[in-house]
């Protein structure tokens, strides 16, 4: 019998994974979501129970006053909600994590948790449905991935036919590719299969995998659809259901495709929903998927920026942009990686052309390109063989780049969410970063709520920007050039 597992079951049908940890203490099976809904129940008919609650809380955690927890909450940021909310940790070893896995952290050089992990695993550990809203670069994907691990270490192994047991929903393709390369890092010493299922690729090596049998699927909406109707896959075993970037599979019209999955899930699953927004819509997605949830926030619900990113705004009109950005390129480039966003594919390639024609080392990323294409610029642009990449929003979310130094909004694009997300690719885990923003009047309309942005990260507001949020027109297009070589200091002070 597994040391994860409480339950008196056939040894041989679980997996042997250690006797590290402290998660063989004190596991339940789950209970039907309420005793009162006879709907609720009568889908559980049949189904077979299976372990959630992981969680046994260290001497060292247990022995925390409730000023102590508050205020280690106040110092980290973290706002709780929900019921019977757990104290956070403080260290990797007070989380009880089996020792295979806090090699693997030790490995990766992580000092602490980060805010989202110290409080989020002892909430995913417990069982519970888990709301998490933490910006860009929060640690937020190790924060389910490695509860994900513990859980699938305490269910029966896969039979022949069998579907996954934790499914990871993303938006985009790169952002699952990059969730199943720490899948495959963390799951790799207790023997756990994952795959990355997304469009824009051949199926036969997905195919392949799901066949093979997995226990972690990371999908994008469409593809997994795909796959399932096609009966290359099932979702019968899922019990560990994760939503990653839920306001950007919202935005990206996502909404009918997640329902159409989640419906043919068990409805006694454990579910995970992560966002860096909490817009109305977002909110209700959760109420529709979520029983009971606990609910965890880094900093505010609010929308706001990374505070260790330099914000640079710059009014000029649409004809000064690219002279703009030569200049700026000019003063900015130590061989540094820097990420260009433009909003449209036909953009993207003009701009990065004319950079490769005048001498810059780009190159560039949109929906239009090929995944082969687009992981071989991802691999130049990750290993400072071209340190300049140019992209669209595809590259705003889910793109990990270590040391992206310099994020520059060529064009403003078309939501402060998205404005917030893009300037997240650089001051990553804890270190600096500095954005810089072409504003025009055409973009006039979310000048009061950058402003508002950059007044609570403490950013500088120039007289230009202040006067577009009171309301008053632009500068007109003639006013005076502040860049270095054309009549003064540069603007970006």
């Amino acid at each position: 019998m597994s040391r994860f597992d409480g339950r008196a079951a056939d040894p041989g049908s679980y997996r042997d994974r250690g006797s590290e940890g402290a998660f063989g203490v004190g596991t339940r099976a789950f209970s039907p979501p309420s005793k009162e809904d006879p709907a609720a129940a009568a889908e559980l008919d049949g189904l077979p129970r299976f372990e959630k609650n992981f969680y046994v809380e260290s001497p060292s955690v247990a022995g925390m006053t409730e000023d102590e927890v508050e205020a280690y909450r106040r110092r980290r940021e973290i706002t709780v909600e929900g019921r019977d909310v757990p104290k956070p940790v403080r260290e990797f070893r007070d989380v009880g994590f089996p020792e295979y896995v806090i090699q693997e952290i030790t490995k990766a050089g992580f000092v602490e948790p980060t805010p989202i992990q110290s409080q989020g695993w002892p909430m995913a550990l417990r069982g519970r449905d888990l709301i998490g809203i933490a910006e860009t670069g929060s640690g937020k994907t190790l924060a389910y991935l490695l509860p994900a691990i513990v859980h699938v270490n305490a269910q029966p192994i896969l039979a022949p036919g069998d579907g996954p047991i934790v499914l990871v929903l993303a938006p985009t393709r790169e952002l699952a590719v990059q969730i199943q390369q720490e899948a495959t890092k963390f799951g790799a010493s207790s023997k756990i299969k994952s795959t990355c299922i997304y469009g824009g690729v051949p199926k036969g090596p997905q195919v392949r995998d799901l066949q093979k049998g997995v226990e972690i699927v990371i999908a994008t909406p469409g593809r997994l659809i795909d796959m399932i109707e096609s009966h290359r896959t099932n979702l019968r075993r899922v019990t560990y259901l994760v939503l990653d970037e839920a306001d950007r599979m919202l935005d990206m019209g996502f909404e009918p495709q997640i329902k159409k999955i989640v419906s043919q899930i068990r409805p006694d699953r454990q579910t995970l929903y992560w966002s860096a927004t909490w817009p109305k819509e977002v909110e209700q997605l959760a109420r529709n998927f979520l029983f009971d949830p606990y609910k965890a926030i880094i900093g505010s619900e609010e929308l706001k920026a990374n505070h260790a990113i330099c914000q640079h705004v710059e009014i000029l009109s649409e004809s000064q942009k690219y002279n703009k950005l030569v200049n700026l390129l000019e003063d900015i480039m130590d061989g540094s990686r820097i990420l260009i966003f433009m909003d449209t594919k036909k953009g993207c390639d003009q701009i990065t052309r004319q950079l490769r024609m005048d001498g810059w080392p780009a190159l560039s990323i949109h929906g239009d390109k090929s995944q082969v294409e687009r992981d071989w610029v991802l691999s130049e642009f990750k290993s400072g063989k071209s340190p300049i990449m140019t992209a669209t929003d595809v590259a705003a979310r889910g793109l990990d780049v270590k040391d992206v130094k310099y994020v520059i909004n060529y064009d403003f694009p078309g939501s402060l969410e998205d404005y917030v997300h893009r300037i997240g690719r650089t001051g990553r885990a804890g270190s600096k970063g500095t954005a810089y923003t072409f504003f025009t009047a055409a973009n006039a309309r979310f000048a009061k709520d950058l402003i508002n942005i950059l007044e609570e990260a403490g950013q500088k507001v120039s007289p230009e920007l202040a006067n577009m949020g009171r309301g008053a027109p632009p500068p007109s297009s003639g006013y005076r050039d502040r860049y270095r070589g054309h009549g003064g200091g540069r603007s970006w002070s």
